[in-house]
């Protein structure tokens, strides 16, 4: 697979609720890159959709996320089972995911983008689940069936390419 492309990216931010996010195992690190993400994204022009799964039960998007988009509710696992999410996410970027659960909602989603032919890009330091054994299980699985899993900061210096980018010194700040 090539590097990513911040032109051809959208990032899918899934279910960081403000009553899951605190079951989450290093829930406050998933928060903290999908922050990071979501500024460099921002700073890049990277489009963003996010989904919160039962936000009646299970809140909105944490207050350290402010500012994506509104996020699209959803009541099955697997995003894609929600029209509006397969909307939102139409055409043929490559999708940069993160959120929660890594071996529920993110697997769930990531599998069926995949069978859609989708380049799935999973940012395992931004994936949380509650036990680290599902975490690992999960990624071990995504990337069998062929989902590309990343970190963070693999994200932003690809998006970056060259120490030259114009926002280089902002994006290269948000991981120090």
């Amino acid at each position: 697979m090539p590097l990513l492309n911040v032109r051809d990216a959208m990032l899918l931010v899934i279910d960081l609720q403000a009553r899951l996010v605190p079951a989450i195992h290093d829930g406050g690190r998933v928060v903290a890159n999908t922050a990071r993400l979501l500024e460099a994204g921002r700073l890049l022009g990277v489009p963003v959709v996010a989904t919160e799964q039962n936000p009646a039960k299970l809140g909105t998007t944490v207050p350290e996320l402010a500012g994506i988009p509104p996020a699209i509710a959803k009541m099955s696992f697997d995003a894609c089972a929600e029209p509006a999410v397969l909307e939102a996410l139409g055409g043929d970027k490559e999708l940069i995911l993160c959120g929660c659960e890594a071996h529920v909602c993110v697997g769930q989603t990531a599998i069926t983008l995949l069978e859609h032919r989708r380049r799935v890009v999973v940012v395992q330091d931004a994936v949380g689940s509650r036990a680290p054994e599902s975490h690992e299980v999960a990624m071990r699985r995504l990337a069998a069936h062929g989902a590309e899993i990343v970190t963070t900061e693999m994200v932003l210096f690809e998006w970056l390419r060259t120490a030259a980018h114009p926002q280089f010194r902002a994006i290269s700040q948000l991981i120090r």
